[in-house]
């Protein structure tokens, strides 16, 4: 519980911080977007994304008069869901929307946020845990919210940020680099590293009181070492000395809560295999995994993966990996149809050109499709092959 005066005094500085200027960093997701007036809308993604940013940018767009709460602020620590009548009494009597940021810090805080919906309050809050945002939004806010997804910067958002245009070498800096703004605008790893600490020690052992730190940490750093490959319960719980292949499940589950990384399911059209199958393992910013790991520099087709695996995430819901006779990396449905089939290479040449173009076009026979894409660092070309279509499409210009 925390006094009235200390809440009063947080939302003022709090308010001041509106007026920092945060033009410079437009977000794609405004380019078609505009508010919808019926249902609460949720921002999650992972810390320092920008989501309050894009938070803000929303207010200096569409808004005259908020009310603006930010409950990362340890001014507040220890404020609960008796506080909220509080905060009520501090806000202005008539404001045009409501914004509150992490807000997930507060149990039971789905309550007071029902309360002002059924008010006829705008309201915005952004999250940086899916799975209890999803937990609350599935009891007292079914069927008022909408949620949006953030990721930290796309290459185009990159190329916007950075001030620099579309090209081979600023795509290949992006591979390198990732998209945290926080990163790029400083260049010092730690922020990172420091970043990664925080969400696996703060945000999942303590919340989810987990003794064996070691293990957690270690498995974190495992997994950004190896994107792009194929994880199972049982291979980590052998590898890390875990007592049960559940426990381990409960690790991978809160490690994707945290939006530190996904698991892209294995293509099956039976949902019980889809779900035992082992699943690829992505992570969440190219920047995070070169910063707390060794060096991907011998192996920059992972990154590349890495990348082209977020810019699907962005855009579709079902995603998968392909593997029959041979493997594809990427399957992509659309209203349950097979929309296209991606593979990805940072260079094709003599050595691997028949294990690439053989991985795609055996997906493409099992989907009955007669194109396909290779996604590479920077070759640009068609292949024929026994009336098959196969486009080479250079990064740059796919991440656009």
């Amino acid at each position: 519980m925390v006094l009235k005066a200390e809440i009063e005094k947080a939302y003022k500085v709090q308010q001041q911080l509106l007026k920092v200027n945060v033009k410079n960093i437009r977000r794609s997701f405004l380019e078609d977007y505009s508010p919808n007036k019926k249902h609460i809308e949720v921002i999650t993604g992972i810390r320092r994304c920008g989501k309050s940013t894009l938070m803000k940018q929303i207010i200096s767009r569409y808004y005259q008069k908020v009310a603006y709460f930010n409950f990362e602020d340890s001014r507040i620590f220890g404020f609960d869901v008796q506080d909220f009548q509080k905060l009520d009494e501090v806000f202005p009597a008539r404001v045009d929307a409501y914004f509150f940021d992490e807000i997930q810090n507060v149990n039971s805080w789905e309550i007071y946020i029902r309360q002002l919906h059924d008010r006829g309050a705008k309201v915005f809050i952004t999250g940086s845990n899916a799975s209890l945002l999803s937990k609350e939004q599935g009891t007292r806010l079914t069927g008022r919210h909408l949620r949006h997804d953030m990721l930290p910067l796309s290459y185009v958002e990159f190329v916007r940020f950075t001030k620099s245009r579309k090209s081979v070498s600023s795509c290949e800096r992006y591979l390198i680099a990732g998209g945290f703004p926080e990163y790029l605008s400083s260049g010092n790893p730690e922020v990172l590293q420091t970043l990664l600490k925080d969400i696996v020690m703060r945000d999942i052992a303590i919340r989810h009181n987990i003794r064996n730190t070691k293990a957690l940490m270690d498995i974190t750093l495992f997994l950004l070492s190896n994107i792009g490959k194929e994880c199972s319960y049982n291979s980590l719980k052998r590898n890390f000395g875990i007592g049960s292949a559940n426990t381990t499940s409960d690790y991978l589950t809160w490690l994707e809560d945290a939006y530190l990384f996904f698991f892209l399911p294995r293509f099956s059209w039976s949902a019980k295999n889809t779900t035992i199958n082992p699943r690829k393992v992505y992570a969440i910013d190219n920047g995070m995994v070169n910063t707390n790991t060794l060096s991907f520099m011998d192996d920059k087709g992972r990154l590349l993966e890495n990348a082209v695996y977020l810019y699907l995430r962005q855009r579709y819901k079902a995603i998968y990996y392909y593997r029959e006779q041979k493997e594809c990396d990427f399957v992509v449905f659309e209203n349950k149809k097979c929309r296209m089939l991606i593979q990805v290479c940072w260079e094709i040449n003599g050595d691997n050109k028949l294990r690439e173009t053989e991985g795609l076009l055996d997906a493409m026979r099992y989907f009955k499709k007669e194109e396909g894409t290779i996604v590479t660092f920077n070759q640009r070309d068609t292949l024929y092959i026994k009336g098959n279509t196969i486009q080479l499409v250079p990064a740059f210009h796919f991440l656009v």
